[in-house]
């Protein structure tokens, strides 16, 4: 019964204008009407049960539009880091979708899908670093906090996006649709961080009017269906990012993928199928050499 559920969720979105639907809720997140911003922000805060409290601005008018609202940055203390040695700390508050080790170059979906390693990421050079190697799949709902933060310290070798659809996340399109986190639009983010290569891949999905790094500011939504890429190895101005800073943003809710390389990591007891995580709280540990 649940498999016909999910299935008879997902097919409409197959006929839908997945950009230009985004594209209109772009706009409207960022109208600054006070009458319509004011409208979104109440309702959105009355459905979710929002609380601002933990804001860093607790006063919802005090938010210019419904996008800033949505990505509002929270107060320092109540996201703490984790302080044990070599902890890989959760970059985004959400839900673990799927954690585990890469096998056969395909990670896990949902129960019964899996998908390409290599086309996540958009070449099988890139998949390489990751062979064999253990990945974090993290769910953030709309109620989530969509600033997204790094979870060790890092220097930026590339940065790849991926044109693609922009079919919903939600954990009942992720059971329905085949291939869904290598068919979407995707921002794919690579670091070298003191226990070798870590990928974090910033998926898009429907509604989602961009995706933002905070070196480049808006990646996406660009015209065309090429992938684009850049190649930090060589910059000696590549970012260079700490544990816990602020690496980028949904303007709207999404999913961060997590990869490292072959024993690179081990996930502790958090990172377990369905569990809720906040940003900073400790995934697992890296492993020693």
């Amino acid at each position: 019964m649940t498999k016909i559920v999910d299935y008879s969720k997902a097919l409409p979105q197959y006929l839908l204008p997945h950009h230009l639907l985004s594209r209109v809720m772009g706009r409207l997140a960022r109208c600054r009407i006070p009458g319509v911003k004011n409208l979104l922000i109440d309702g959105f805060k009355r459905l979710y049960n929002v609380d601002l409290s933990l804001a860093v601005e607790t006063d919802p008018r005090g938010y210019p539009d419904f996008n800033s609202f949505f990505t509002r940055a929270l107060r320092p203390d109540v996201r703490p880091l984790a302080s044990a040695a070599g902890a890989v700390i959760s970059p985004v508050d959400g839900r673990i979708s799927q954690a585990g080790t890469i096998h056969d170059s395909c990670l896990l979906q949902a129960k019964g899908k899996q998908y390409s390693l290599a086309q996540l990421l958009g070449s099988s050079r890139r998949a390489d670093e990751f062979q064999k190697g253990d990945y974090a799949t993290i769910y953030l709902s709309p109620r989530d906090y969509h600033r997204i933060h790094m979870p060790l310290a890092g220097r930026l070798m590339e940065v790849v996006h991926i044109p693609g659809r922009l079919f919903s996340v939600s954990p009942a399109t992720a059971r329905a649709v085949p291939g869904l986190f290598a068919r979407n639009e995707r921002v794919v983010c690579l670091f070298e961080t003191d226990a070798g290569p870590m990928a974090m891949v910033l998926v898009g999905a429907i509604f989602v009017a961009s995706i933002e790094t905070v070196w480049a500011g808006a990646i996406t939504p660009p015209a065309g269906r090429e992938i684009r890429s850049w190649d930090f190895r060589n910059d000696i101005h590549a970012p260079e990012l700490e544990q816990g800073a602020e690496m980028g943003r949904f303007n709207m809710g999404s999913t961060v993928i997590l990869l490292f390389g072959r024993e690179q990591v081990e996930w502790g007891s958090a990172c377990q199928l369905d569990a809720t995580v906040r940003m900073g709280q400790q995934l697992g540990l890296c492993q020693s050499k």
